[in-house]
C-alpha cells in the first residue's frame, strides 16, 4: 500500500507540473498575442553627440487616443528579435502592457546593432569634458532628448530600469539626467567591479564567473552585427567546476589554454590587481550627485551576482543628496532577477509562504511607475520595503538601515560555542591546516557551473571539513531580527604571508523542524543550516585595497571587512551560528598562502599553511550585526 501511495503521490507531482507548464505556455502565448493586438513596433538608429548611432526599438501602443509615459532598458544583451518580428511580452512584466506605455529597448554603444565602440562598464566622463565626449549618461540623454520629440504619443516622460548590467545602465542614467526623466529604477545593478559586484568580491577574483561571462561575452564585435552572426564566442567543456578549475592551477593558466588574445578585458583585469584607477573610473557611486528624478533600486537578498550594488546604490544616493530626492530600496528573498522572474515563493529549500515577486510587481514596481509617468495613484510607498527572512512578512521602514536598531556583537568561543559575551580566557584559538590543492568549496554536489541557490543552501556539508570552523550559539529563547549591517572582525595568525577569510552567518533549524510538504528532493529540515549571509575578502587588503601588505607570519592579525546587509529573524527554538573558512572555491579563485600577485602567479607559489583564530580577551573574533527592537 505503501508503494502504490508513493507512486500515486509522483503521478500527482508529475500532472501537476505538466498542468503547470501548459498553463505557462498559454499565458506565454495570449500574452505574445495582446503584444501583437494592441502595439506597433518600429526601429530606429538614434544619433548620438559624436556622430554614432544606437539601434533602438520601440513599441507604441495602437490606440493613439492618449498619450503613454515611456519605458525604457538599454542592454549589451541584445534587443532581438531585430526586423518585424515583435518580443513575445515586452519583457518579464505585461502588468506594464496592459496598464498601457510606450517600451523602448536599445543595444548600448559597440554591441550588436548599434554603432561605436563598447566599453565594459565605461568610466564616467570628467568635469572637462567637450561638447562631443560620451559616457553612458550623454548616451541616455541623446536617446531620451530624441524619443520625446519623435515617438508619436509620448507624454513627455520617461522612465528607465533595468536589471544587471541593464541596473547599470539605470544608474547611469541618474548623473545630470534629462528633465523629461522622470523614474528610475536600478535592479541588481553592476556598481562596482573590485569590492562586490560580480567579478571581484573584496579583492577576490571570481574566477568562476568572470571566465564563464567573458568567454561569451567579452569578444570583441568589429562592427554592427546580429545575435546569430556571432562566430567567435569560446567553448569550453565544463561537467565538474570544482575539478575543472583546480586542474586549471594558477590563473595564468585560463588565459593560455582557452582565452589566448581574444579577450581584452581578461587581460584588463588581470593587469589591474589592485584597486588603482582602473576599477576607481568605473566606480559610478561617487557621480551619484544632484539627482533628480525620483529612484526605486532593487535587489535580492540572495543575489548571487550583484546583492552589494543595490545595497550601495540606494545608500550612496541617500548619502550624497539632499533628503529632498524620492530615494526608495526594495530588498526581498530573491536571487538575480528572480523579483521579475517567477512566483519568488520559494528559492533553493526555503519556502516564504507567499507569492513574492508577484507583490513587489502588482504593488510596488507598478505603482512607483505610474505615479511619476502617469500621475496615477498616490506617492504612499515607504522609503523602504524589505521582505525579513524567518519571519517571512514584509517590513516598511522610513530608511534602511531602520532607526529602532541597536548593534550588537556575537562573540566566537572555545570549543566551537558562539554567544553575545566576550570571552575570558588567555590564548585561546583554534589551529588548523589551509591547502589550496584541496580548498574548501563553496557548495556541496558537483556542478558544472555556479549555481544561484549557494547563496541561501544548507552549510552541512562545510561543517565537516576540517578546514572550516563552525561556532554555533545557544537554542534561542526568543526571536532575533537582523536588518543592515553585518561587520566581521577576526583575528587571526598563518603561517603564510596572505590568506582569504569567509565569514558566514547561518539559520539552524531545529532537529524536530518538518520537512516541506510535497518533498520531492527529500530535503531533512531538521538540523538544516541556511545561509543568511557570506561573503569572502582578501587578507592582503585588510589596511587598504589600493596597497596590499603580506601577513607577518605567526603574528596575530585583526582581519576586518563589511558583508552586505540582512534582512533575517532568527525564530525562537532556531540558532545562530558563525562559520570561517578560508577558500570558498572554485567560486573565489585560490589564495597561495603567499604575498604574491595571484594574477600573475605560478603553479609552484602555492604551498600549505597552518591558519590560528582567535577567540580570547584580547584577540575577540567577532561579528558584529545590527537587531531591530520592537
Amino acid at each position: 500500500m505503501k508503494k502504490i501511495s508513493t507512486l500515486l503521490m509522483g503521478l500527482l507531482l508529475c500532472c501537476g507540473a505538466v498542468m503547470a507548464q501548459g498553463f505557462n505556455n498559454a499565458q506565454a502565448q495570449a500574452d505574445a498575442q495582446y503584444i501583437k493586438d494592441h502595439y506597433t513596433k518600429m526601429e530606429k538608429l538614434i544619433p548620438m553627440r559624436d556622430g554614432k548611432k544606437l539601434f533602438t526599438s520601440i513599441y507604441v501602443p495602437k490606440d493613439q487616443s492618449q498619450k503613454y509615459g515611456i519605458v525604457m532598458t538599454r542592454t549589451p544583451y541584445t534587443v532581438s528579435p531585430y526586423g518585424e518580428a515583435m518580443r513575445g511580452t515586452l519583457g518579464q512584466n505585461m502588468l506594464f502592457a496592459r496598464e498601457g506605455y510606450i517600451f523602448v529597448y536599445q543595444d548600448v554603444r559597440g554591441r550588436y546593432m548599434s554603432e561605436g565602440d563598447f566599453v565594459n562598464i565605461r568610466p564616467q566622463l570628467g568635469p572637462n569634458h567637450g561638447p562631443k565626449d560620451i559616457d553612458e549618461s550623454t548616451d541616455t540623454y541623446d536617446t531620451i532628448d530624441w524619443l520625446v520629440k519623435n515617438v508619436p504619443g509620448n507624454n513627455g516622460r520617461v522612465g528607465i530600469l533595468g536589471i544587471s548590467y541593464p541596473g547599470f545602465y539605470s544608474t547611469a542614467s541618474l548623473p545630470n539626467a534629462h528633465p523629461a526623466l522622470k523614474a528610475v529604477s536600478p535592479q541588481a545593478p553592476v556598481t562596482e567591479w573590485f569590492k562586490g559586484d560580480d567579478f571581484h568580491h573584496k579583492g577576490v577574483f571570481f574566477e568562476m564567473d568572470a571566465f564563464a561571462f567573458l568567454t561569451g561575452f567579452g569578444v570583441p564585435r568589429p562592427k554592427p552585427i546580429l545575435p546569430q552572426d556571432i562566430k567567435n564566442q569560446i567553448r569550453t567543456n565544463v561537467k565538474d567546476n570544482y575539478k575543472f578549475y583546480l586542474e586549471q592551477g594558477a590563473l595564468p593558466n585560463l588565459k593560455k589554454n582557452f582565452l589566448g588574445d581574444s579577450v581584452k578585458f581578461w587581460d584588463d583585469m588581470m593587469n589591474h590587481p589592485n584597486y588603482d584607477e582602473f576599477w576607481k573610473a568605473r566606480n559610478i557611486l561617487p557621480h551619484l550627485t544632484n539627482i533628480k528624478p525620483a529612484v526605486m533600486t532593487v535587489g535580492g537578498f540572495f543575489d548571487a551576482e550583484d546583492a552589494y550594488g543595490a545595497q550601495q546604490v540606494y545608500k550612496t544616493i541617500e548619502k550624497q543628496n539632499p533628503q529632498t530626492v524620492k530615494n526608495m530600496l526594495v530588498l526581498g528573498p530573491w536571487f538575480h532577477g528572480g523579483w521579475e522572474r517567477g512566483d519568488g515563493d520559494i528559492f533553493g529549500d526555503i519556502n516564504f509562504g507567499q507569492k513574492t515577486s508577484e507583490y513587489f510587481r502588482a504593488n510596488i514596481e507598478l505603482p512607483f511607475f505610474n505615479y511619476y509617468l502617469k500621475d496615477k495613484g498616490t506617492m504612499d510607498l515607504p522609503e523602504a520595503n524589505i521582505f525579513i527572512t524567518g519571519s517571512n512578512e514584509w517590513k516598511k521602514f522610513a530608511k534602511w538601515p531602520p532607526q529602532n536598531t541597536v548593534e550588537k556583537t556575537i562573540y566566537l568561543q572555545p570549543n566551537g560555542k558562539l554567544s553575545f559575551s566576550k570571552p575570558n580566557v588567555v590564548n585561546s584559538f583554534d589551529q588548523y591546516m589551509i591547502d589550496p590543492s584541496a580548498p574548501t568549496p563553496y557548495q556541496d554536489g558537483i556542478q558544472a557551473r555556479r549555481t544561484r541557490e549557494y547563496m541561501i543552501d544548507d552549510q552541512r556539508f562545510a561543517s565537516r571539513r576540517p578546514d572550516v570552523r563552525t561556532f554555533q550559539s545557544d537554542v534561542l529563547t526568543d526571536d532575533i531580527t537582523l536588518t543592515g549591517p553585518v561587520m566581521a572582525d577576526l583575528f587571526a595568525s598563518t603561517t603564510g604571508t596572505d590568506a582569504d577569510f569567509v565569514v558566514k552567518l547561518i539559520d539552524v533549524y531545529p532537529d524536530d523542524a518538518p520537512n516541506p510538504s510535497p518533498n520531492p528532493k527529500g530535503v531533512i529540515m531538521a538540523g538544516y543550516q541556511m545561509l543568511v549571509r557570506g561573503e569572502i575578502f582578501r587578507g592582503k587588503f585588510r589596511n587598504s585595497f589600493e596597497k596590499p601588505e603580506p601577513f607577518v607570519p605567526g603574528k596575530v592579525t585583526e582581519v576586518k571587512y563589511d558583508l552586505p546587509d540582512v534582512g533575517h529573524t532568527f525564530k525562537k527554538g532556531h540558532r545562530m551560528m558563525i562559520q570561517v573558512q578560508h577558500y570558498w572555491f572554485p567560486l573565489g579563485d585560490r589564495n597561495p598562502n603567499k604575498f604574491v600577485d595571484i594574477n600573475k602567479a605560478k603553479d609552484s607559489d602555492f604551498q600549505s599553511a597552518t591558519m590560528r583564530l582567535y577567540h580570547d580577551r584580547t584577540a575577540p573574533s567577532n561579528v558584529k550585526v545590527t537587531v531591530l527592537e520592537n
